[in-house]
């Protein structure tokens, strides 16, 4: 896919992981989380080589870098958005929605009627903005007590963003 940055997505690498990784912690620390917190999200945010290789992860490259990555799993007609992620200097330029509507188009192809997100606090006004709905909350894996907004993108619908 081309988008107007000149991006391209492509499957990631499972050599690619640890990259991807730190780009989430990255993208994640920059809504202001302190230490303590962010050390405790580090193992939720690593992005394992075996999914990888599953063909669940994909990335966007602009001008020789990775600029976001996001990662689509499950099996059925429900599929999970289980990372979208876009390094800190480039949110705001179009990348996370060129993600997302890869995202979406991977689904469609996949077979999925929706698209489930275990969306942070932060990053719900983004899902909202392409489609997806609030569901209800789920808990955090990271932090006990915390809870995080649950969403939707009903792929039968016709709108889209």
């Amino acid at each position: 896919m081309r988008d107007e940055m000149d991006g391209r997505i492509r499957p990631a690498r499972p050599e690619e992981a640890k990259q991807l990784s730190d780009l989430a912690f990255r993208s994640k620390a920059h809504w202001g989380y302190d230490d303590d917190f962010m050390e405790r999200c580090r193992g939720p945010l690593t992005v394992f080589p075996g999914n990888i290789a599953e063909g669940r992860v994909f990335v966007l490259e602009d001008r020789g870098r990775i600029r976001g990555f996001y990662e689509l799993s499950g099996a059925g007609s429900e599929k999970e958005l289980s990372f979208l992620f876009v390094e800190p200097g480039d949110i705001g330029k179009g990348y996370g929605r060129a993600l997302w509507l890869h995202a979406v188009r991977t689904a469609e192809v996949r077979g999925a009627d929706g698209i489930l997100i275990h969306s942070d606090s932060h990053a719900e006004p983004f899902y909202r903005a392409m489609g997806a709905r609030r569901v209800g909350e789920v808990p955090s894996t990271a932090i006990p007590g915390r809870m995080l907004p649950l969403m939707r993108f009903d792929l039968r619908l016709p709108a889209r963003p």
